[in-house]
């Protein structure tokens, strides 16, 4: 029988999200995101690609200063005034660029939350320069905003969190297999969510244990993993 995997990392406790592992593909974005009362102007864009741990670091962020989560096209129809002076987190502010009521929207939130003393976080997978967004002042505003950069989870990252959602579905996994799985998968914690739910779906199906012959049989089915 295998033994469980573990590893000796420093964890978060993110509310409703688990726990957040710290390796040096994040340990700057989270000390940033600790130090949030010395932030310049009280505002940060958290930058970051697909599937790196934008949200839930986020969520970190909203556990320790009370912040709401907003995603940024939900804006136009938020009640933005009442957030005045808060703490708010606003999603994938990228990718509003040439919506006017969203650009808008944000406009006026940055103004009303730091006019009043709150803080604001913005998450994007670039930084604001390469945003594209057409109203001017928001532009000025986010490209004077500082960053915090999340790499793509390195091999450490990816494997514990791996043995994290095996272990949350109470399954033991070898050391060979998660290092099998790390090595053929892209840099992506999305990524690693849907391997452990189709490797456990298939093999309650199939009535077997999860292992590394396993695996390659069941995700080489669509190319997702190479032998």
């Amino acid at each position: 029988m295998p033994q469980q995997l573990t590893f000796d990392l420093p964890v978060r406790s993110a509310q409703g999200r688990g726990d957040f592992y710290v390796t040096a593909s994040n340990a700057a974005a989270m000390a940033t995101v600790e130090a949030w009362q010395d932030w310049p102007n009280r505002k940060l864009v958290l930058v970051g690609p697909e599937g790196a741990g934008k949200t839930h670091l986020a969520h970190v962020w909203a556990d320790l200063s009370g912040a709401a989560v907003l995603r940024a096209k939900d804006l136009p129809s938020t009640d933005i005034p009442a957030l005045a002076g808060s703490c708010v987190v606003v999603e994938d502010a990228d990718r509003i660029a040439g919506d006017r009521p969203c650009e808008e929207a944000l406009f006026h939130l940055h103004n009303l939350i730091l006019a009043e003393g709150g803080s604001l976080m913005l998450t994007a997978c670039t930084a604001p320069s390469r945003w594209g967004l057409s109203l001017p002042d928001l532009t000025s505003r986010a490209e004077a905003t500082t960053l915090a950069h999340l790499e793509a989870p390195d091999d450490m990252l990816l494997s514990a969190v791996l043995v994290k959602l095996f272990d949350d579905r109470q399954i033991t996994v070898s050391h060979p297999l998660i290092t099998y799985l790390t090595r053929r998968m892209s840099r992506s914690l999305s990524e690693a969510a849907q391997m452990v739910d189709r490797l456990d779906r298939a093999a309650l199906a199939q009535n077997c244990p999860i292992t590394r012959s396993f695996a390659a049989r069941i995700l080489d089915i669509s190319g997702e993993i190479s032998a």
